[in-house]
């Protein structure tokens, strides 16, 4: 059979041209192989890269745009962990190069330098080579030092149960009874739970905002079925044998000169109708880290079924000094002189001064929330240069500094409320200002005081999150 024209009679050539022709043949179905590959993985990298890119957008859009004020510092946490994760994702699935290409360098701080914590254990696996015979014959070579690399493991949690064991005595000479160790008190008595099991559950639900049903799943996963409604007892009674220590630190913050007060709503399903109502969770808090204080940061919550500042002023019954609030009007309470123990001195924030202002920057780029933001930011440049010094500094350095450009932005304030509407946004966003301005002058005066309230803000997230966990309390109880 005659070959067809285009093609070659194998046959006809000799071994080493035939030998050659099979190379490049096997060749060029390698390359072939190859581009359909990098043809898969270019498409790949580009949905990545897309994927990428609308990442990037959103971080941009939550920090800089509209609605920074209002995005939850978890929400960006979750979206840098999901970038931080698909670049990892990406440069693993990178081919290898000879010449890796340079990444630019992390700051100390936010990197892992390798080493790890010296309190962790150290499990040792030491990996010989498989002969330590010289090649030359001359017999046995000599350790002269040893490579170590540390790596980070983790072991989950392990259940176990701890068996109590009370044996029994008795006389076989008389009739005098049985003689027994008598049994150890416990927190649930004739329950399941050890101290540490109660801790563990109790520590998971408020500190790590997991919900009593995703515990409950956790442990199904190790074989052990706790319903929710027994871990809730378990949280009740643990809750309960812990309010002494939250009476004695709710008291111990009280003896403070400065503190923080706020709250927050809450949904809690509202019996017999099936629907959920608002509560609210207060929270009173100390932080003299601004001003390197003697005592430790605290904190206390107390859930209350409305916002009523009664509800505030009983929290606080008993302390006497300064309390950084927000502008809400019920606050106004603990400022009247029949207030027991006296009126106390309100000082304003500035944070929620400048909220309005940005938001009517970001809605309509206003000139005047504008000049309102540049004004409040000089002021906490000083604060930032002042954070952790003595209060006698903080107040000459407010005082020298501060003051005159907290009274050029109260000229400005009420030039600016002359020229522009009440009944406008950006007029009440003014006139919240100029009402709470007694209140925004109180950190000139006193060096242990903050400029705003955002370290008891800081403790309200965390109430918020496990809140947005749980969907809903059941009880007013918690």
């Amino acid at each position: 059979m005659e070959p067809s024209p285009g093609t070659v009679d194998l046959a006809s050539l000799a071994p080493p041209l035939r030998a050659l022709f099979a190379d490049q043949q096997a060749a060029l179905e390698t390359l072939q192989g190859e581009v359909v590959s990098l043809t898969d993985r270019n498409r790949n990298l580009e949905d990545r890269n897309r994927r990428l890119e609308h990442l990037v957008r959103e971080l941009r859009r939550a920090m800089f745009g509209q609605k920074s004020e209002k995005l939850h510092p978890d929400q960006l946490l979750l979206a840098f962990e999901e970038l931080e994760g698909a670049l990892a994702e990406a440069e693993a699935d990178a081919p290898a190069s000879t010449t890796p290409t340079p990444r630019a360098k992390r700051p100390a701080a936010e990197r892992n330098l390798g080493h790890l914590p010296a309190h962790l254990p150290r499990t040792y696996k030491v990996i010989e080579p498989e002969s330590t015979l010289c090649p030359c014959g001359c017999g046995e070579m000599t350790k002269i030092g040893e490579d170590r690399t540390e790596r980070l493991d983790v072991v989950p949690a392990q259940l176990q149960v701890i068996v109590t064991i009370r044996p029994k005595y008795a006389c076989r000479q008389c009739e005098e009874g049985v003689t027994q160790a008598p049994a150890p008190a416990h927190l649930v008595e004739g329950g399941l739970p050890t101290e540490g099991m109660l801790a563990h559950v109790m520590v998971s639900k408020f500190a790590d905002h997991l919900p009593l049903y995703r515990q409950a799943q956790i442990y199904a996963r190790s074989g052990v079925d706790l319903h929710r409604s027994t871990l809730a007892f378990w949280v009740g009674k643990g809750s309960f044998e812990l309010r002494p220590v939250y009476e004695c630190l709710k008291a111990e913050l009280k003896t403070s000169n400065h503190l923080g007060l706020d709250e927050t709503t809450v949904r809690v399903l509202d019996p017999g109708r099936g629907k959920t109502k608002t509560g609210y969770m207060w929270t009173m808090a100390r932080d003299e880290r601004g001003w390197s204080g003697p005592d430790p940061p605290g904190c206390v919550y107390e859930y209350v079924p409305s916002r009523s500042g009664k509800h505030g002023e009983k929290l606080l019954e008993g302390f006497q000094g300064t309390v950084q609030v927000d502008g809400y009007p019920g606050h106004n309470r603990l400022r009247r002189e029949d207030r027991p123990g006296g009126a106390l001195t309100l000082a304003a924030c500035w944070t929620h001064a400048r909220r309005g202002l940005k938001e009517m920057f970001d809605s309509n780029g206003s000139p005047i929330a504008k000049a309102g933001l540049k004004r409040i930011a000089q002021l906490y440049k000083i604060e930032d240069k002042i954070r952790g010094e003595h209060p006698a500094t903080r107040q000459f350095v407010r005082w020298s500094e501060s003051a005159p450009l907290v009274n050029a932005f109260g000229v400005w304030l009420d030039e600016q409320r002359s020229r522009v509407s009440p009944r406008s946004r950006l007029g009440e966003k003014l006139t919240y200002i100029a009402n709470q301005w007694d209140g925004l002058l109180v950190f000139l005066y006193d060096g242990r005081v903050e400029m705003d309230s955002n370290f008891v803000l800081n403790l309200i997230r965390p109430i918020k999150l496990t809140a947005n966990n749980a969907l809903f309390a059941v009880l007013d109880d918690g």
